[in-house]
């Protein structure tokens, strides 16, 4: 759904670029899934997160693409999504109420397509107009023992008429497929909370595998919430009667009853839905018009049982978005995005070298569909291939690019030493995930950040970034490629699974907006002999930044050695000696040391009128979304609290000292057992202190807000 309310620029170029995206927007109402089930829609590997497709690029250029690869808004008004499309009327009779925010969580079995269900909500609500923010979380395995705790898969969804940062600490509703889905997830449901139970699994079978010895339904345990008993089964075969279908097929498309039953409660748009299913199943056209016959069956369901007597509205989010185009956007997809930006910013092809690894390989798979942007994918046949060609892609001249997680950083270590000494650009991805060892594939860690900052052989410095929410992937995807070109330097680039899966509105940037990243490659002798003769030194440096000339491979006149053994200064030449050693060390130092990174800037209300806090909470990564909403309860409780986020980790903001001995506490949450704690002790002797959680989930905000609420108390 495409909604209008702001007029694009009338003439010129920029009027046609805004005219195609919309266009493009308007005719793919919605996100196209990978893969293809086998029979009605149930994604059977359970482990996309916010759907992803291609759009139109007929003209090659980027707005049209990323607007037309999601459902889109234009905000810039009060009656921004405000209409609420056919279909979502409530009954007539039935209690309709407003809600501000609400949490859902759809669980069930891996194979029961509790991720898919979660995209299509998300993506009805992202064009009806919420805020949003989503986190997935599905087991490693592709298909877990069905019925057991380990297999239980979720997707859980906040979404609000107002601006919001996280997925929610708590479902207000609980979506169980299963015995397991419910004994899963119910000690995260409060009490009051909706449950709606699918009744037909809960057989004596299916509640042994999943450790209950008394049937929950009957026994009082969940007398403290408000279940709704729901035979979803049931009722899907017999919606689809006429399909012909098999009992099984037919079952397969309860997850579509029960969207169709939320969809109905919270009077989400359907029209995106249908035409999705229409597009997934366009060669099988039996199939998709099942799932819509489930859909819609699930809607009059709602209609008309006496069980659901209340329905809700979540009003559009109308002040919390800038006038824009928007699209719901995971980080993966925003990342991949910022990537195809940054190589056209900068006029350069780009090339992935990519080993596939959960979280990082959706990357691989979105950039695979964007050759028309010179793009560039090869599918290596290990880390260390995949790395060492996209290094060579960067001395050919290509704006190269590795992707990976954890595990894959280890093994790809020698080569990004070898980058650092041949001072070539190149972006390292890790998309964290927990570890050690396989450790935890599907859930998400921030552990990674001293093997970024140390784990190498040698004096070998690289600038470490890390983006805060899902669309800032685009962004952070852009500054590396700034670092990593002005420079002459591999960058790592830290995201992790619950940014990489997330989902949350994304206003898509115009072209004039993204920086220009246009570098010149050396084209001819840089330098003077003492008798006169003009040579190429490939170690020649800039004198602001440190970096070496880039000469593609092939300019006459330019040919240079090239290899991981030390360097002499200027020439480039192969050197043993001390002293030049010590040189190119301490200036491979100095010229991460002088990256332009902004200063950091501390969110301190009371600070201007020399009223402000004493306690300064320091973040980085993922944790920026829990840790704002912890500080806003803190605040809203009466209590001072101030609150910094580091984008950039190596090098530092010049300023961070500064700031952080303005406060008398500096408390450090992260996904690990300290590692930035442990950096800012050890470069600013601050006492810092670590808010720690290593339980492969993010944070709640009730819990940080307990933690900074305590420290405040105890000063």
């Amino acid at each position: 759904m495409l909604v209008r309310t702001s007029p694009p620029p009338e003439t010129g170029p920029e009027a046609e670029a805004q005219a195609e995206a919309e266009a493009a927007a308007a005719e793919t109402a919605a996100d196209s899934a990978t893969g293809a089930a086998a029979g009605p829609a149930v994604d059977a590997s359970d482990t996309a997160a916010a759907g992803t497709g291609t759009g139109p690029a007929a003209d090659g250029r980027f707005q049209a693409v990323v607007a037309g690869t999601g459902s889109a808004v234009v905000a810039g008004t009060e009656s921004a999504g405000a209409e609420i499309p056919a279909g979502t009327e409530a009954s007539a009779g039935k209690e309709v109420r407003r809600l501000e925010q609400v949490v859902i969580r759809f669980a069930g079995d891996s194979g029961d397509g509790m991720q898919l269900t979660g995209d299509r909500f998300t993506s009805e609500t992202a064009s009806f107009g919420n805020d949003l923010s989503t986190l997935p979380n599905f087991p490693a395995e592709i298909r877990a023992p069905a019925g057991t705790l380990p297999g239980v898969s979720s997707f859980q969804l906040h979404f609000a008429d107002h601006d919001i940062l996280t997925p929610g600490d708590a479902p207000d509703v609980l979506v169980a497929m299963n015995p397991a889905a419910l004994k899963a997830n119910l000690a995260d449901v409060p009490r009051g909370a909706q449950i709606i139970v699918n009744t037909d699994e809960f057989t004596p079978r299916a509640l042994t595998r999943a450790g209950y010895r008394t049937d929950p339904l009957d026994d009082g345990s969940l007398a403290g919430h408000n279940v709704h008993p729901v035979p979803l089964g049931t009722l899907t075969v017999e919606a689809l009667k006429e399909f012909g279908l098999s009992r099984k097929d037919a079952d397969r498309s309860k997850n579509m009853f029960a969207l169709g039953l939320l969809s109905w409660m919270y009077h989400r748009p359907t029209q995106g839905t249908e035409a999705f299913l229409r597009t997934k199943f366009a060669r099988r056209p039996h199939i998709a018009e099942a799932n819509i016959a489930a859909f819609r069956a699930g809607w009059n369901f709602g209609e008309t049982t006496e069980d659901f007597a209340v329905s809700y509205e979540v009003a559009p989010a109308t002040k919390a978005f800038p006038p824009g185009t928007y699209r719901s956007v995971s980080g993966n997809l925003a990342l991949s995005y910022g990537l195809v930006a940054a190589a056209r910013q900068a006029e350069l092809p780009l090339f992935l070298g990519s080993y596939p690894i959960t979280p990082a390989s959706d990357i691989l798979h979105e950039l695979s569909r964007h050759k028309n942007f010179g793009v560039r994918t090869f599918q290596a046949e290990d880390e260390i291939a995949g790395i060492g060609a996209a290094l060579g892609a960067a001395f050919g001249g290509s704006l190269g690019v590795t992707t990976t997680s954890g595990p894959g950083v280890a093994l790809k270590s020698e080569a990004i030493g070898l980058a650092v000494s041949l001072e070539l650009p190149l972006l390292v991805v890790d998309i964290q995930r927990g570890g050690p060892s396989t450790g935890l594939p599907t859930k998400t860690e921030q552990a990674d950040l001293l093997q970024a900052m140390f784990g190498r052989y040698g004096e070998a410095p690289v600038p470490v970034i890390a983006p805060a929410t899902p669309s800032d992937c685009f962004t952070a995807a852009l500054d590396a490629a700034r670092i990593a070109l002005t420079y002459r330097t591999p960058v790592l680039l830290l995201s992790d699974g619950y940014l990489a899966n997330g989902t949350e509105p994304w206003r898509i940037p115009q072209t004039g907006e993204l920086p220009d990243l246009r570098v010149r490659f050396a084209s001819g002798p840089n330098h003077t002999l003492d008798d006169g003769t003009e040579v190429f030194w490939p170690y020649k440096r800039d004198p602001r930044t440190l970096a070496r000339p880039w000469a593609i491979p092939g300019t006459p006149g330019l040919e240079h050695r090239i290899g991981g053994i030390e360097k002499a200064d200027g020439s480039g030449d192969i050197s043993y000696d001390p002293a030049n050693h010590d040189l190119m060390v301490r200036t491979r130092q100095a010229k991460i040391d002088g990256i332009d990174v902004p200063d950091l800037e501390a969110d301190d209300p009371g600070a201007a009128d020399g009223d402000g806090a004493r306690l300064l909470v320091l973040a980085w990564g993922s944790t920026y979304g829990p840790v704002t909403a912890a500080v806003r309860r803190v605040r809203a409780a009466g209590h001072k609290i101030a609150q910094a986020h580091l984008r950039h980790i190596n090098p530092f903001p010049a300023n961070l000292g500064e700031l952080l001995t303005a406060y008398d506490q500096v408390i450090v949450p992260e996904m690990n057992l300290g590692q930035l704690a442990l950096l800012i002790r050890a470069r600013y002797l601050v006492d810092a202190r670590s808010h720690t959680q290593v339980n492969g989930m993010p944070f709640k905000a009730e819990e940080l807000a307990h933690a900074f609420e305590e420290a405040i108390r105890h000063a």
